[in-house]
């Protein structure tokens, strides 16, 4: 089982920044690929950016250039820096953690975090 736990959402206003925190534990062999996505009120959720392990990132067109995705390896963890934040950004952030496990038969694992909010005022 592994558990994948997000942090740092909060109020911030526009123009502001935030980091937000993906923490993965429990039964870990190693982590392929890390994902945020967002979803706003209304809205699908939608793809803000990727990370694998061998730091290839991607991030979508409307956070290009604010936000940056990074992780630590040692504690498996991957941040978002956001930068420039916008009213728009408003949403519940996720974290998507894809990997292999430590059970016998190596099994890929495919977690999400229960989300972290942020919201940006105008």
């Amino acid at each position: 089982q592994v558990q994948v736990v997000e942090s740092g959402g909060g109020l911030v206003q526009a123009g502001g920044s935030l980091r937000l925190s993906c923490a993965a534990s429990g039964s870990i062999f190693s982590i392929n690929v890390m994902y945020w996505y967002r979803q706003a009120p209304g809205k699908q959720r939608e793809l803000v950016a990727r990370i694998t392990s061998g730091d290839s990132t991607f991030y979508s067109d409307s956070v290009k250039g604010r936000f940056t995705i990074s992780k630590d390896n040692a504690k498996n963890t991957a941040y978002l820096q956001m930068n420039s934040l916008k009213p728009e950004d408003t949403a519940v952030y996720y974290c998507n953690t894809q990997g292999i496990s430590t059970d016998r038969a190596r099994s890929h694992f495919d977690y999400w975090g229960q989300g972290t909010q942020v919201t940006v005022s105008s």
